[in-house]
């Protein structure tokens, strides 16, 4: 799969910022099945700043493999600002990581639990954490 010119930009950009500042980046990705640790890694020199990603498709990995809290996911389902924010700290934990990146959704092709196809969380951990919701089509 090519990647758009736009994509490879935001990577070489984490890369580039996490390189200058000694940090490091993991991902725990759901929705995404690997394609944003697979982008960070496109880029020359990303091993200097990528340690390692954890492609958590079914909640039995989110819990085992990520710590995710099964309360969490009873409460607010897979697709939620609170998975996507539990899977980062996750992944922060898990590979000792400056940074995480944790995502979560429906990419359909029908709605889950509720949630509309489109619907997208993805939650940054590390010494600033956010999260934002995305509603995406196509």
């Amino acid at each position: 799969m090519a990647l758009s010119t736009e994509i490879v930009g935001f990577a070489a950009e984490i890369v580039d910022h996490l390189r200058k500042r000694g940090e490091t980046v993991s991902t725990a990705e759901s929705l995404t099945a690997g394609a944003v640790s697979s982008a960070i890694v496109t880029i020359a020199g990303a091993s200097d700043v990528f340690v390692g990603s954890t492609t958590a498709y079914r909640d039995e990995i989110k819990i085992s493999h990520l710590g995710v809290d099964p309360a969490i996911i009873t409460e607010h389902t897979s697709v939620s600002e609170e998975v996507a924010v539990a899977m980062a700290q996750g992944a922060l934990k898990s590979f000792g990581t400056t940074w995480a990146i944790g995502t979560t959704g429906v990419a359909g092709p029908n709605p889950l639990d509720g949630h509309p196809v489109g619907m997208v969380w993805v939650a940054i951990a590390g010494p600033v954490c956010q999260s934002i919701e995305l509603s995406l089509s196509g």
